[in-house]
């Protein structure tokens, strides 16, 4: 299941993208009503429409977007968040004061192509092994700014999400081993500092590497890059020697060799390509009321 972060969380976040946009101010919606026009804001409705078919995310998002440029704005979601929809389909409604819908547009409307493009690839992925016991995982290959809600959008896809930050568990990839001396010396120190529970996982790229693994007692081994017939062999190996042990597997994961990862019996596969490959989902507002063109 997937769920936003608290609002307290959202809302700075929300804020400064808001700010980010405005600067100092939306001259030509502000210019359209300001008070020396004697034109009184007037209040107007929009329709947002998918361009194309994907996963939608974000719409609850877009709702506290318009909510905080006016408490008035009446956002109403037509299609529940992680659906698929078809190209055409008429995703939200929103009614309130016309400043507050042309200000919040973009921002908006950003943020939701965003999410809704990431979750639309993870769907594709998700759906390749759907069928098996392996599980699709995101990684930190996020953007700088939205990484709690692009794993919001692979959730919404059908992943599991991998470690928000670095803080959240032990992963020893190759650039530690080489910085420790090995895998032992690795994992001996950090454990020796470790904070209770985190677990730890190590990449390895060899069966070397894996047998190293083993013998020092890591919860989750990382086979990273192997062919598949080292895969297996690994695989094999460690369910031999420990079969409470994690088996995951990443790097060059792509939709053409999901499967056969999968096949090789992993716990789970580990992939940036949703959010880092994944392209924007076309989504349009299109204002009833006074004639304005979209911004």
């Amino acid at each position: 299941m997937a769920i936003l972060p608290p609002q307290i969380v959202l809302d700075p976040l929300l804020q400064t993208w808001l700010r980010e946009d405005i600067g100092r101010g939306d001259h030509t919606t502000q210019g359209l009503f300001h008070r020396s026009s004697n034109v009184e804001t007037p209040r107007g409705s929009a329709q947002w429409l998918a361009k194309e078919a994907g996963v939608i995310a974000g719409l609850p998002l877009a709702t506290r977007i318009f909510q905080l440029l006016d408490p008035q704005v009446q956002f109403t979601a037509l299609v529940p968040e992680g659906k698929a929809c078809d190209s055409g389909t008429v995703i939200a409604q929103m009614q309130g004061p016309m400043e507050a819908l042309l200000i919040g547009e973009r921002t908006a409307l950003n943020l939701t192509m965003r999410l809704s493009g990431v979750s639309s690839l993870t769907r594709q992925y998700a759906d390749k092994i759907a069928d098996l016991a392996t599980r699709l995982v995101d990684t930190r290959k996020t953007t700088p700014g939205l990484r709690l809600l692009e794993k919001y959008a692979t959730q919404l896809g059908g992943a599991i999400n991998h470690r928000l930050g670095l803080d959240d568990a032990v992963m020893i990839k190759d650039n530690h081993i080489a910085a420790a001396g090995g895998i032992a010396q690795a994992v001996q120190r950090i454990r020796a500092y470790l904070p209770y529970p985190l677990t730890i996982e190590v990449e390895t790229e060899s069966l070397e590497q894996v047998a190293e693994a083993l013998a020092a007692g890591v919860e989750i081994i990382m086979l990273d890059n192997m062919p598949i017939a080292q895969m297996r062999e690994a695989v094999a190996l460690i369910r031999q020697q420990n079969p409470a042990v994690k088996i995951e597997a990443s790097g060059n994961i792509t939709l053409t060799t999901l499967r056969s990862v999968a096949e090789t019996g992993v716990d789970y596969i580990s992939t940036s390509a949703p959010v880092t490959r994944s392209s924007w989902l076309d989504i349009s507002m299109d204002l009833q009321g006074p004639s304005y063109d979209s911004i």
